[in-house]
């Protein structure tokens, strides 16, 4: 077939990355992606997968990060591996497209299952009275601390999405208990509370293994580091270091966003609080990070 310029057989669109579907065939597919300033792309070896994953840089630049390389790729410069064996996240600083070839059709399976997800958690974090923003900065304000620990490339990538689907089990709380402007009761408690057990429980029907293990980080992000959280218990190391993240991440956020029923603390009483609960609820390493960033998320 003939495509003129700008024609593409599909398009999808998430917050600052498209992508678009140019030519498909006998399990080969090429497609466009245009990254906005500041956004991520990332792969990563999955189970089952052989596909060779080839793409060239039309224009713009993305920086390629794999644990401790970071390499900046320029227009005409192009990156294969066959099949990915280490995670590896491309970052955009301006705008820049690149034309993305695998050798196993990934694009209806992946557009069409990020979409839903993506439009569900940002649904679900407005009935519970959050502006649409509130998943955007809880990944980014993850981030800032992920790179502040050092995380290696695997762990940003499984923090990347669990913060931004943190809430996603929320969508089988019912709505008289998300949206209850009084106290809940201890029954009502129990049924909200299970939202992190929905989220591990929808990203594993997914079927792909990467989800599966943001699930699992998705699921934590209510533990304490004294144990006293829920819905296991866990306490110390044995919370994953991105859900000890997610956990003072979303807490500031939360302290700090005016709901239906409260005004929001200033974020100056907000990391004092979280100060507070250091070593308690918090992971004492990750609340050092987060205060060490205070001028950056108070800017933010």
């Amino acid at each position: 077939g003939i495509l003129n310029e700008g024609e593409f057989i599909e398009t999808v669109h998430f917050k600052g990355l498209q992508l678009s579907l140019l030519a498909a065939g006998d399990g080969t597919e090429v497609i466009h992606h245009k990254l906005q300033p500041g956004s991520s792309w990332a792969m990563g070896p999955e189970e089952g997968w052989e596909g060779l994953e080839y793409f060239f840089i039309v224009s713009g630049k993305l920086v390629y990060h794999r644990d401790e390389i970071s390499i900046v790729l320029k227009a005409g410069q192009s990156f294969y591996e066959s099949p990915i064996k280490e995670y590896t996240i491309f970052h955009a600083e301006e705008e820049t497209e690149f034309i993305y070839v695998t050798s196993q059709p990934v694009f209806h399976h992946y557009s069409q299952l990020s979409k839903e997800l993506m439009e569900l958690t940002i649904s679900i974090e407005e009935k519970d009275g959050y502006t649409r923003d509130h998943c955007e900065r809880i990944k980014d304000y993850s981030l800032f601390v992920g790179e502040a620990l050092g995380l290696s490339t695997k762990r940003t990538t499984r923090l990347n999405l669990a913060a931004f689907f943190h809430d996603l089990g929320k969508v089988k709380v019912p709505l008289n208990i998300l949206q209850k402007p009084s106290k809940l009761t201890d029954d009502e408690w129990e049924i909200m509370k299970l939202h992190t057990t929905f989220g591990r429980e929808l990203l594993a029907e997914t079927k792909m293994p990467f989800f599966a293990d943001i699930g699992l980080i998705v699921e934590q992000h209510h533990e304490r580091y004294d144990g006293k959280g829920y819905p296991k218990g866990l306490k110390g190391d044995e919370i994953a270091i991105e859900a000890a993240i997610i956990a003072v991440v979303d807490s500031f956020d939360a302290m700090t966003t005016d709901r239906v029923y409260k005004k929001g603390k200033s974020k100056e009483e907000a990391f004092e609080e979280i100060i507070r609960n250091r070593g308690t609820m918090y992971h004492p390493l990750v609340v050092d990070a987060f205060i060490a960033l205070k001028d950056k998320i108070e800017k933010y």
